[in-house]
């Protein structure tokens, strides 16, 4: 027998038992079903075996760590069904390409048609896996016979993916005999994935998923036009500059062309900003940019970029970032844990924005504040601005498209731009980079080198900063302009080599530590670069540093 610490009870139980059994004996303490375990601290799957001594506590979808794994253990049924209704022989390849609202977009090529009759024979597969309650087992083979098993299914971008990576084993994931390699954990059997939804959209599908919020509900798809078309150009981008995924990037740095992509893909993003200046330009009544995006999304570059195309159009920008109208901290509104909430607009001084913004139209002359982040308090420092007939005032912050923060100023006169870092950078097939994973490693990087904060503060407020931009940003993206993809295609191998020695100072035994090392195993997948060929104009110096702006 072994003791064990269960939720905060001492137990007592058989050295045979699964972690699968003990959660049964609690799972009426929980509001949804028990997915994953941590022991210790350490994530791990149910059918794992109690250890004497250890602690155990259990997560559910409701945590991001179980619908991190409720999520892809749906997606591993969905290609296991693909291949049985298509046919192995008929499929060229399966890709999860991106996501969008609840949705992730699946493409696929072969001799086979998209059609919904498809759609609605895989949707039932899925189902009956999960009436079967199949068990989704797991084996660890070395990493030669992983290529191996990956060139045998065409899977040629874990094929070439696994050629870098520095451990000698993993560990692959199979459903009868369907087998695959995803990053991170999977639910013990498919009767725990009763909620999903498939679409037929576009030329793919839409697989839809619970919220972590509401994991026993599948939201009906709000399509999103605008984010669509600028996830496809991103893809197009990835296609033009043959990097579709991290084994691809990592091939380019290896044989020593990482140069020339930095210089392609900024070239491609300065021709992006240049036409939307070319747009701000030919309407004269614009004379107010409003730039709004998620936390590190790189709105403050962006702006400055932008303005540099608009002076080349003859026009008179003046870049102004919202979070110099920042509240001092002690005013700050407190989240409901008592944190400081950056995120909503009560931590802004609406009024003094809009007076100040309405000033500077009507040619006045005004003294703009600048927030001082690690006194947290705004500060004045003789920076006075007068607007001409040519100026155009380029504003930049979370609640830019939200008119509430604007109220004041005439809507005709407002170019609204939506502004994010959507991923272009797979893993592999069928493992997504999330944009949520691209931004919080600027953020950590950024906030260690600016606002001396450490990578565990940023992870633990990071889930705040996630429900505001739920809330404040995305519900307005929709109604921009323009959208704009501030993703370079290379920076995740440069942020590594700044964000590794922060994530590693997270200690082990602190609440944020299972997200630290999610990164750290994360940025694992990547070779590094160095920074010293990165333009100085460049929106990811805006988070390493050496950046041409004020930023």
């Amino acid at each position: 027998m072994v003791q064990v610490c269960v939720m905060g009870e001492n137990r007592e139980y058989s050295e045979d038992t699964l972690l699968k059994q003990v959660a049964g004996d609690v799972q009426n303490r929980f509001s949804h079903e028990i997915l994953l375990a941590t022991v210790d601290g350490k994530l791990q799957e149910l059918h794992k075996k109690v250890k004497e001594g250890t602690a155990v506590e259990f997560l559910t979808a409701a945590d991001k760590p179980g619908i991190q794994t409720y999520r892809r253990s749906v997606l591993l049924i969905l290609l296991k069904a693909f291949y049985e209704v298509v046919g192995a022989e008929h499929i060229r390849k399966v890709s999860v390409e991106y996501a969008i609202a609840n949705g992730l977009f699946i493409e696929s090529d072969g001799d086979f048609e998209k059609t919904q009759e498809l759609v609605d024979k895989i949707r039932a597969k899925m189902q009956e896996y999960v009436a079967a309650e199949l068990p989704i087992m797991k084996r660890n083979v070395t990493t030669d016979e992983a290529i191996e098993i990956f060139r045998r299914h065409r899977m040629y971008e874990k094929e070439r993916l696994f050629h870098y990576r520095r451990v000698s084993r993993v560990n692959l994931y199979s459903i009868g005999g369907f087998e695959d390699y995803y990053y991170g954990y999977m639910v013990q059997n498919t009767g725990y994935l009763k909620y999903f939804d498939l679409i037929l959209y576009r030329d793919g599908m839409m697989l839809l998923l619970p919220d972590q919020n509401d994991p026993e509900h599948v939201a009906g798809f709000h399509d999103r036009e605008k984010l669509f078309e600028v996830l496809d150009e991103t893809e197009c981008w990835g296609r033009q500059l043959e990097v579709p995924t991290v084994g691809a990037l990592d091939d380019v740095i290896c044989h020593g062309k990482i140069s020339e992509l930095i210089l392609m893909q900024e070239a491609l993003m300065e021709k992006k900003i240049g036409d939307i200046a070319e747009q701000i330009a030919s309407r004269p009544d614009k004379k107010i940019v409003m730039i709004a995006g998620p936390s590190s999304s790189g709105k403050t570059t962006f702006s400055h970029r932008l303005s540099i195309q608009l002076k080349a159009k003859g026009l008179k920008p003046h870049p102004i970032a919202v979070d110099n109208y920042f509240v001092n901290r002690v005013d700050s509104p407190r989240d409901e844990n008592g944190n400081y909430n950056y995120e909503v607009l009560e931590c802004l001084d609406v009024e003094l924005f809009n007076q100040n913004m309405t000033d500077l139209l009507a040619g006045k002359t005004v003294e703009m504040p600048e927030y001082n982040f690690i006194k947290g308090e705004r500060e004045y420092h003789g920076d006075y601005l007068t607007l001409g007939p040519d100026d155009v005032l380029v504003i930049e912050g979370i609640h830019c498209l939200n008119e509430k923060l604007s109220y004041a100023l005439p809507r005709k006169n407002k170019f609204k731009i939506y502004i994010s870092a959507l991923t272009q950078l797979n893993i592999d097939e069928h493992n997504r980079i999330p944009t949520t994973d691209g931004r919080l490693l600027r953020r950590i990087v950024r906030d260690a080198r600016t606002r001396g904060a450490s990578a565990q503060d940023t992870i633990r407020m990071w889930p705040s900063v996630r429900r505001g931009e739920e809330e404040n940003i995305f519900p307005y993206q929709e109604d921009a302009d323009v959208m704009f993809n501030s993703a370079l295609v290379y920076e995740l191998s440069v942020l590594k080599q700044y964000a590794e020695p922060v994530l590693f100072s997270v200690p082990r035994d602190s609440a944020e530590y299972v997200e630290a090392k999610r990164l750290l195993k994360f940025l694992d997948y990547f070779l590094g670069v160095s920074s010293e060929e990165i333009p100085h104009n460049s929106l990811i110096r805006e988070f390493i540093g050496g950046s041409c702006f004020k930023v």
